[in-house]
């Protein structure tokens, strides 16, 4: 079996239970088809650079999968079904990332920085 990432965009207008609605969906798919979803990330509702099909926001999903192809191939078929899903991406990859992704790290990064601002400015 390969080892795969697979990236969806979800639409703004949905509510949180949805996204982890569609993300329980997605890795059902590859369970059905003898896969298995190693990690599942939800990096939350971000700006888009460009508006798609009205959207200037959406939830973004990423699943690390390790599946054959057939249920890869399965998984962008419903995805492009799917009208909650804005754009997908699934990237075959050599190992995957131990610990967070980026994104999740950056998020991490962002909020120390605020309270590191926010104690300077306290005892200042």
């Amino acid at each position: 079996m390969s080892l795969y990432e697979h990236v969806f965009l979800a639409r703004q207008d949905l509510a949180q239970t949805q996204v982890d609605g569609l993300a329980a969906t997605a890795t059902s798919i590859i369970e059905e088809k003898a896969g298995k979803v190693v990690k599942t990330e939800i990096w939350g509702l971000r700006n888009l650079a460009y508006r798609i099909q009205k959207n200037r926001k959406a939830y973004y999903i990423m699943l690390e999968i390790d599946a054959p192809a057939d249920a890869i191939q399965e998984l962008e078929r419903q995805m492009a079904l799917n009208e909650d899903v804005i754009r997908y991406m699934t990237v075959r990859v050599d190992a995957h990332e131990q610990g967070p992704s980026a994104m999740m790290r950056r998020g991490d990064r962002d909020r120390s920085n605020r309270s590191d601002r926010r104690r300077d400015r306290d005892a200042a």
